[in-house]
């Protein structure tokens, strides 16, 4: 008579003594495994034998971006878009792409940098493909960047830093 038996192994990270840190707004919030050790997306479990405890799982770390920049969608487009007093700033982005959340991290930065001269929206292409349409756009990342109400620039693709602030820096001065 055959028996069977499943196996699986587990990895376990190091312990930290810190505690959760909580935020206001879960929404700009990313969730982290304490540094110093190896992280999954998948949890592997430990064989239960007799003598081998299982560890408990650990804490996870709550850490919190501050963002200046808006979602925009089709119902707030014309007010906060093209009404703008001040100059624009638009990401169109999906969220299935990868080189759009480098362009988030850039955006991020310049936002914080520009406060007061400058605004900063988002606007998911797959949720509002009709502007994405009306401004032809046909793949992301693309940065948007409007005065008074009219489209002066862009820019294509992930590109460094330093031709974002070229074009916000062209756009200011016009």
């Amino acid at each position: 008579m055959a028996s069977t038996a499943a196996f699986s192994t587990s990895l376990s990270l190091p312990r930290s003594r810190t505690r959760p840190v909580l935020s206001p707004s879960p929404s700009q919030c990313q969730l982290r495994r304490p540094t110093g050790g190896v992280s999954f997306p998948f949890r592997l479990r430990t064989f239960k034998g007799p003598g081998i405890p299982r560890p408990p799982p650990l804490p996870l770390q709550v850490l919190c971006i501050s963002q200046s920049r808006d979602l925009v969608t089709k119902e707030s487009w014309e007010k906060s878009i093209l009404q703008s007093e001040i100059p624009v700033l638009v990401e169109f982005f999906a969220s299935w792409c990868g080189p759009c959340r480098m362009v988030h991290r850039v955006i991020d930065e310049i936002s914080g940098e520009y406060t007061g001269r400058l605004k900063c929206f988002v606007l998911n292409a797959d949720n509002d493909p009709q502007i994405a349409e009306d401004y032809e756009i046909k793949a992301v990342p693309v940065v948007l960047l409007f005065k008074n109400g009219k489209k002066r620039d862009s820019v294509v693709g992930t590109m460094p830093k330093e031709f974002y602030v070229a074009a916000i820096e062209r756009l200011l001065e016009s």
